[in-house]
């Protein structure tokens, strides 16, 4: 573990105030931690809901899925409940530049911060709000996870086998790229700031970013209005684009022209592929996928998952073997990457954005409940015994 303070991060001297939990939140503002910013994570005495969501668990209480989305935060444990637990929030955000939440709508507005009193109180604020379906609207207000936008935004409707049912994407996709989203606003309004000296209003919602995903699906429809069907790992536009069996494993095999697929064809000894019109380009392949598979099979049940991957690396078709997630974490490419931290009492996955002469570092460690509380509210010029007071009284933890 890098013994810094985030001093060479690039958002070295951010001010951060993360009231969020679960997932998208969270995952945003480890980005901004990892490179830099100061986040205080604050949670009520229950803690963060996800700190539960196990086995497995890390250590004590903590779940392996607190643990992938808290490190690199200072960890305070406030009751905002409580009017003095407002209180200190509200000092908390004098000095702040961002603050991140995805609390139900008109939460902060019942402890005495609505929108026009941040902008107010706080002007040069960056307030990045997340919420399931928006504040407004048909379903302003309502709750959502992943898989709930997954499957209201259309995109189980197209993930899965062409006979077989909707099913939700294996990873919490949705959260996880609402993270990005919010991400990429906060340092979008910093970036306008700097021209302003204002801050403003960041809103992401799951719904806004499920939509985005549907591309190609969306953009066909509104091209045909033509309702997408499942095909499994097929691309609607593309073929051949697919899962494909060898005689020891499986491969995803991507053809993404015509010349590719001559040079596909050619490399895998498939010369029946070649022989009529029924593949002769990319239209020809989609309307004919049904038969492409079978025909792509003959060749590929008879080779290995290295022969295979060795022949089309050699003509440049991009083929991988499909990896268990042991797998894929374990590769020597992953490793080299280094997409895998390793330090002290820590293994978590690395840093997606790397740059040069500001690189993201891992400084903290996630922490237990309000391992950090005395220590925040010491900055923020608490005298021990009033620290104390708030002990006894619950107010923090």
């Amino acid at each position: 573990m890098e013994n810094n303070t985030g001093k060479n991060g690039a958002l070295n001297g951010l001010k951060v105030v993360d009231l969020s939990r679960v997932l998208a939140g969270p995952y945003c503002t480890q980005l901004l931690a990892d490179h830099g910013a100061q986040v205080t994570k604050i949670e009520p005495p229950s803690g963060d809901d996800t700190r539960h969501w196990g086995p497995p668990f890390v250590k004590d209480d903590m779940s392996a899925y607190y643990h992938g989305l808290n490190r690199n935060k200072k960890h305070v444990c406030i009751n905002l409940s409580a009017p003095f637990g407002q209180e200190i929030l509200a000092g908390m955000l004098k000095d702040a530049d961002v603050l991140v939440e995805n609390f139900k709508a008109g939460t902060l507005a019942k402890w005495g911060l609505d929108d026009s009193t941040i902008k107010r109180l706080y002007p040069r604020l960056i307030h990045c709000r997340i919420t399931g379906f928006g504040i407004d609207g048909p379903l302003g207000g309502a709750p959502g996870y992943d898989a709930n936008l997954q499957a209201f935004s259309g995109l189980m409707s197209v993930n899965g086998e062409e006979s077989g049912e909707p099913i939700r994407v294996g990873v919490p996709v949705v959260d996880m790229v609402t993270g990005i989203h919010a991400f990429s606003g906060v340092l979008l309004a910093l970036n306008e700031r700097e021209r302003s000296g204002l801050g403003q209003q960041v809103e992401c919602t799951l719904l806004d970013s499920a939509i985005g995903l549907l591309h190609p699906h969306s953009a066909n429809w509104l091209a045909d209005g033509r309702e997408p069907v499942r095909s499994g790992s097929a691309h609607p536009s593309i073929a051949p684009y697919d899962v494909f069996t060898t005689a020891d494993g499986d491969m995803f095999i991507t053809v993404g022209n015509d010349r590719q697929f001559l040079d596909f064809a050619r490399a895998i000894e498939a010369p029946w592929l070649l022989e009529n019109n029924t593949f002769f380009n990319n239209a020809a392949r989609v309307n004919n996928r049904k038969a492409l598979k079978p025909a792509i099979l003959k060749a590929t049940l008879e080779l290995t998952n290295e022969e295979l991957g060795k022949r089309l690396a050699a003509v440049g078709v991009p083929a991988t073997p499909v990896n268990g997630i042991g797998d894929a974490l374990s590769h020597p490419q992953t490793k080299h990457r280094q997409m895998v931290l390793e330090a002290e009492d820590y293994l978590g996955i690395g840093f997606p954005v790397s740059l040069s002469r500001t690189p993201a570092s891992l400084r903290e460690l996630p922490g237990v409940l309000g391992r950090d509380t005395r220590q925040t509210l010491e900055q923020y010029g608490y005298e021990i015994a009033k620290i104390d007071e708030l002990y006894h009284g619950g107010i923090v933890r």
